[in-house]
């Protein structure tokens, strides 16, 4: 269980650097919100505009995807810490080995995946 929590942990460290350099964290909601990319010109014409509005969009689609996982990193923390870590949500059986190493937050064992 040490080595997946660590490998959990290890994570959670990189995803958070990850989310520091395209977003910042709500410290009231703990949520991370994507900021744009610093304006260097004080005027932006229409061209200008539209790239910093895509490129705000991607960063948006960026955090959600990593405030994703590193939600699944928490809950999974938290599973280990109830006991309830390497255990099917839906079947209660046991998580094989061989998923936990390749994703320690996995909620479900390889059938009840499959199912979905």
């Amino acid at each position: 269980m040490t080595k997946y929590k660590n490998k959990l942990e290890e994570e959670k460290k990189n995803l958070e650097i990850e989310l520091s350099s395209i977003a910042k964290k709500d410290d009231t909601t703990g949520q991370w919100h994507a900021v744009p990319e610093s304006q260097t010109a004080p005027e932006a014409d229409e061209n200008d505009m539209a790239s910093r509005t895509e490129d705000f969009e991607e960063r948006s689609a960026i955090v959600d995807t990593l405030g994703r996982r590193l939600k699944d990193i928490a809950d999974a923390i938290q599973r280990m810490d109830e006991n309830k870590f390497g255990k099917c949500e839906t079947c209660g059986d046991k998580i094989e080995e061989e998923r936990l190493e390749v994703n320690p937050s996995a909620r479900k064992c390889m059938i009840c995946m499959n199912l979905v």
